[in-house]
């Protein structure tokens, strides 16, 4: 279990006190830190069995209704009928229906055959048939009734299966390359780090009140599939000249109303070193994180403030007890799409089969009719991207074509995935979230549907993120074409980010000022701007890199 030791602290406190443990500043600057100090939020647990289940949700009292039942992966979700003009007029108790979402979270974004028909079949028992793949990798359940929570933690638990920790200021679910271990071109295999990290810190009560959420990246694949630049600390795999294959150490990334990119430290870490790196970093947030006002207590902000050199500085000396080696920076990923959407090879001579539904959104019968594809496949192994799509390993050559067919019928698309579903994601929305200000799944669906149908021979990769609010749970500021819920003239519509990327294009899209475009006018305004692209690119050119040079007229 890791602990809190008493240290000489290499920085200075800052100037006005921020609530940082580090300097026994323990005493709660906000209604968030008093809740966590009063109980931590993992005891919780023991009310929903013996008493919340029991009685309904009117025994809810509103700490653990809205704060501590997170740490369990509940929140309660939108109440219908409340238009998105008032969702910040209203009071939480206003907002909020009596029934949750429920997170289950899946490190590495790995199911097995048992794993995936548990949740199905608690999709369709419990949750009306509803389940979204997340760029998390995880899957989201909703209608879920606070009296069937007991028997849906014993049935996931049951093969392995949590939701402990996947919401709430805790270390969230570790995100993996979804083809770690059986890529052709992998650089190193981060299983074995996440494995660890999971069986040994996830509850660790150590851990469990940190100053807000984190997140973990670690993937090895030379795509960099796992938007590493955006994570809490993420490790990318690279190959030390002398050391071999390993990790490159990046810290402080996150979106939402502030957007940062991570930093490198330029330190080599190697598989084996992964998880007390991974302890150290969490250390350091939990120590020394900002908790007095809650927009500032992500780690993007105590590293801005420290550097990468300070923070590496008090990471190798008050937290590893050793200094890590210099490392190399990641080489550039390939060009084009980084979903593994398609059929390809293994370097054991199978293939895997990557499959986009619309915008994540499957369901209870749809995972079912999915499992019984992937046992005839021959398969147990499934895993989630964070792109939204799904992946099916080890399948036999022979058996691909029928597995792609099944996929197909399924509408989750294989071979004949356009560029817009390959390339498009979507938040919750005000389907289900209380935060939200516009419709997302069922408008972004329809977006794709009519661009295809209006460009049916555009081929260049382009990313479509389309957000219910300004929190960017869908990635809207890295995204080619990002669109952020508003109000357009009294109707739904959405603010306009473009040219941001992740990868060879990593940086953050510029928003158009005065520009909000109506939800009816949306498919018109997206064709609108991706022919210009395909009109005015030049050779190799990618979307990203022509928004940056265009003429502004051109991107209205």
């Amino acid at each position: 279990m890791a602990q809190t030791t008493s240290r000489t602290p290499v920085v200075e406190p800052a100037r006005r006190p921020e609530g940082q443990w580090a300097f026994d500043q323990r005493e709660p600057l906000n209604a968030n830190e008093q809740l966590k100090q009063e109980d931590d939020g993992l005891n919780v647990r023991h009310r929903i069995e013996t008493v919340y289940a029991r009685e309904g949700f009117a025994s809810i009292p509103g700490d653990d209704l809205r704060g501590r039942m997170r740490w369990w992966g509940l929140y309660t979700q939108r109440r219908p009928g409340i238009d998105g003009g008032r969702t910040a007029t209203l009071e939480p108790h206003e907002l909020e229906d009596e029934y949750f979402m429920l997170r289950v979270r899946c490190d590495g974004g790995t199911l097995n055959l048992r794993q995936l028909r548990t949740v199905a079949g608690i999709s369709q028992e419990f949750g009306r048939d509803t389940a979204d793949i997340t760029d998390r990798q995880n899957i989201q359940l909703h209608w879920i009734r606070i009296e069937d929570v007991p028997e849906i933690w014993r049935r996931l638990e049951s093969v392995g299966l949590t939701t402990q920790e996947a919401c709430g200021d805790v270390p969230r679910v570790i995100i993996g390359s979804p083809v770690a271990g059986v890529a052709a071109d992998e650089i190193i295999d981060g299983t074995p780090a996440i494995e660890v990290i999971r069986d040994r810190y996830i509850g660790d009560p150590a851990f469990s009140n940190l100053p807000r959420k984190f997140k973990t990246a670690i993937s090895g694949s030379p795509h960099q599939d796992v938007a590493h630049e955006i994570n809490d600390v993420a490790f990318v795999g690279v190959v030390h000249p002398e050391l071999g294959p390993g990790f490159d150490l990046w810290v402080g990334g996150a979106l939402s109303t502030n957007p940062m990119l991570g930093k490198r430290l330029g330190a080599f870490v190697t598989l084996e070193q992964v998880p007390d790196v991974w302890c150290g970093v969490v250390g350091i947030f939990r120590d020394y994180g900002y908790r007095r006002l809650r927009a500032r207590a992500r780690l993007k902000f105590l590293l801005a403030d420290w550097g990468p050199e300070v923070f590496r500085q008090v990471l190798e000396t008050e937290y590893l007890g050793h200094a890590l080696p210099d490392g190399p920076a990641p080489p550039p990923p390939p060009t084009g799409n980084r979903d593994h959407v398609g059929v390809h090879p293994q370097k054991d001579g199978r293939l895997y089969v990557g499959a986009a539904p619309a915008v994540g959104r499957v369901s209870g019968p749809v995972l079912t009719a999915l499992a019984d594809l992937v046992e005839e496949a021959g398969s147990d192994r499934l895993q989630l991207t964070t792109e939204q799509k799904l992946v099916v390993l080890d399948v036999e050559p022979h058996r691909v074509d029928a597995l792609v067919d099944g996929l197909e019928s399924l509408g989750l698309r294989v071979r004949t995935a356009s560029t817009f579903r390959r390339g498009t994601l979507a938040c919750t929305g005000i389907e289900f979230c209380k935060l939200a200000i516009v419709e997302t799944k069922g408008r972004a669906t329809a977006l794709v549907d009519e661009l295809e149908r209006r460009l049916p021979t555009f081929d260049q990769p382009l990313t479509i993120n389309v957000n219910g609010c300004p929190n960017s749970c869908a990635r809207i500021q890295t995204a080619d074409i990002g669109l952020k819920g508003a109000l357009a003239g009294g109707e739904e519509g959405y603010q306009v980010h473009l040219g941001g990327g992740l990868g060879l294009t990593s940086g953050l899209g510029k928003t158009l000022r005065g520009l909000r475009v109506p939800a009816s006018e949306l498919p018109d305004y997206v064709e609108r701007v991706t022919r210009r692209f395909d009109e005015q690119r030049g050779p190799g050119e990618v979307f990203a890199q022509w928004v940056h040079r265009a003429d502004e007229e051109d991107l209205r």
